[in-house]
């Protein structure tokens, strides 16, 4: 397809491959999503394998929790600053290569990182810097990949494929521990410590990597941008922020799933402790509650896959927000592994399903034009997520772990109940595809 094609505006490019499979494998039918989907699989399983291989050796090491966390910030603080850029980038450039060699890159940093594990001159610096490359990496090309979707299925099928995108990486966070155990059992003899061993599973994490970026170029489509830039980088950052916080309905949906980062995942924070502390259970039981969440997550978004054409969304995205809320805190109350998993499978399954539709009308209330970076803006907010935990932890911290879930939960509730009264326009949303504004 020619760039003059590929730029025009994706309504009516939508019209004309406007698709009436509503089967559950939908998009997956298009072969340009089926290979972006299967390079997304390979960096999701890469990237998260390749936290818990590092986060074993770095503890190894170290023997330092405070270690543990600042590589994690140095993975973490990027996203943030640099998600916005990847926005602009990803509105102003082709998509397709954006996509290639962020995912090529990381292939690079991880097989150098490899080559030092394995020759036993590794340090903690290490897993610094090869962190704040992820991180980077991640926040200049997601924006890209995310946007690039509905320019490929249509917009028909972008609730299909939003979920497709949710299970992949929820099905990369379930598999990982197990995955990486795997591998470093087999290289290593099971001992985390042996440099040679957790050297040879990061050659393997490259490979995912390269793997993920070689499926790009079987992509027919480019992803254009549309029109041409008329202001510089920061000034079209500042458009998309203005355009977000004069938007009824986008401003509403990104603060709408802004409070659950907030209040609904510190149960993914707080789970060790609860398991613990409540359960008096050993890493055994952690995995089986963490298994839990992760199938009824891979529930939700295989259900929003089946369920694309459903009507009245508005409606449905409070409803799951505050089913969100009332299971963390029914969570909070169990004082069973049975029940306790039955209720985190229920967070995982409702978290998965109003995460992926929330974003799905995100990109159909905005032209093609602004999609990145409105993308990007809902990337960087989730950033604010220590400001929910911090207060709920320290609930915890004095007064109990049940008690800080159960207060999230209930705030994430109370919150929900009050924008179901200050954004109308947002429960008004029927199938997500009517442009409101």
């Amino acid at each position: 397809m020619n760039a003059q094609a590929q730029a025009q505006p994706l309504e009516q490019r939508a019209d004309l491959a406007e698709s009436p499979d509503r089967s559950m494998f939908a998009s997956l039918k298009v072969a340009d999503y089926r290979y972006l989907w299967i390079g997304m699989v390979g960096s999701a399983f890469a990237m998260n394998m390749q936290l818990v291989a590092q986060g074993w050796l770095v503890y190894e090491m170290t023997v330092s929790a405070m270690d543990l966390a600042w590589v994690t910030l140095s993975f973490m603080i990027p996203q943030i600053a640099f998600s916005l850029l990847g926005g602009v980038l990803a509105d102003r450039l082709k998509k397709k290569p954006v996509i290639m060699w962020a995912q090529l890159l990381n292939g690079v940093a991880t097989l150098v990182m490899a080559f030092v594990v394995i020759t036993g001159n590794v340090t903690f610096w290490d897993f610094i810097w090869v962190s704040v490359l992820n991180g980077t990496v991640l926040a200049l090309s997601m924006p890209a990949r995310t946007a690039f979707i509905p320019e490929i299925v249509g917009e028909k099928l972008m609730f299909n494929a939003m979920a497709f995108n949710t299970a992949s990486w929820n099905l990369s966070r379930i598999l990982r521990p197990a995955l990486a155990g795997l591998m470093i059992a087999v290289f290593a003899g099971g001992n985390t410590s042996s440099e040679f061993g957790v050297g040879l599973v990061y050659f393997v994490l490259s490979g995912l990597y390269f793997i993920s970026s070689f499926t790009v170029l079987f992509m027919r489509h480019d992803g254009h941008p549309v029109g041409k830039p008329t202001n510089s980088h920061m000034a079209a950052v500042g458009e998309g922020l203005s355009y977000v916080l004069h938007s009824p309905i986008v401003g509403g949906l990104i603060l709408l799933s802004i409070m659950p980062f907030l209040f609904g995942l510190t149960i993914n924070t707080l789970l060790p402790a609860f398991n613990t502390d409540v359960l008096a259970g050993g890493p055994k039981d952690l995995g089986f509650l963490m298994t839990a969440m992760g199938v009824g997550a891979i529930g939700g978004s295989l259900a929003l896959a089946k369920l694309g054409q459903l009507r009245h969304k508005g409606f449905w995205l409070f409803t799951t927000c505050a089913l969100w809320g009332v299971t963390v805190a029914w969570f909070g109350i169990t004082t069973t592994v049975f029940w306790a998993a039955l209720a985190v499978g229920m967070v995982g399954f409702v978290s998965a399903l109003n995460m992926s539709m929330n974003r799905s009308i995100v990109q159909l209330q905005v032209s093609q034009a602004m999609r990145g970076r409105i993308i990007s803006i809902d990337m960087m907010s989730h950033g604010l997520m220590p400001l929910g935990l911090l207060p709920i932890s320290w609930i915890a911290e004095n007064h109990g772990v049940q008690s800080g879930l159960v207060v999230s939960g209930a705030t994430l509730l109370a919150v929900t109940l009050l924008l179901w009264v200050w954004l109308p326009k947002v429960r008004r949303i029927d199938d997500g595809f009517e442009k409101l504004e």
